[in-house]
């Protein structure tokens, strides 16, 4: 019996190459400021990274359930659910996700207080967070291999923002 298709035969030496780019991290960014958000998610993707911006905690979780993460990186002041309850909640579901907490405010000190009382250990930076101790962080979190240009591409992205 001979099979007939109607979709017309390409010889193997005209199909293009698969696409054999490296595996990118992804990295969420999280945060209300969405200038904020958006620069930091620029300057990871500049570094290699597949960096996605989210703007309050709701809005982060939905993108992780479609994206998942493999590294949080949230403010801890949100509106909504906060950055620890956000964290927590990515914990949970992403038990293997890093996760990283930033802010510029002295309040956060309780809501990491009671984190840690219920067994949750989190990095907290402060605002403002220099890109390069940024992009630093993140390679040694994930145990990524820093590229000679990750510097000098940190830089131009925070110079543009």
């Amino acid at each position: 019996m001979t099979r007939r298709t109607s979709s017309p035969v390409v010889p193997i030496d005209q199909v293009p190459p698969e696409d054999i780019s490296p595996y990118r991290r992804v990295v969420m960014v999280v945060d209300d400021e969405i200038l904020i958000a958006d620069t930091l998610a620029e300057i990871l993707s500049q570094n290699g990274f597949a960096a996605v911006a989210a703007y309050d905690g709701d809005d982060a979780l939905e993108t992780a359930l479609i994206t998942p993460p493999e590294m949080l990186i949230t403010d801890v002041i949100l509106p909504g659910m906060n950055g620890v309850e956000l964290a927590v909640t990515i914990k949970r579901i992403f038990p293997d996700c890093k996760i990283v907490l930033f802010s510029g405010q002295a309040v956060t000190s309780d809501l990491l207080a009671a984190a840690h009382r219920a067994g949750h250990h989190f990095t907290l930076l402060n605002k403002p967070l220099p890109p390069q101790q940024l992009v630093a962080l993140v390679h040694e979190q994930l145990n990524v291999h820093v590229p000679q240009q990750s510097a000098v591409s940190a830089k131009s992205a925070a110079q543009r923002a």
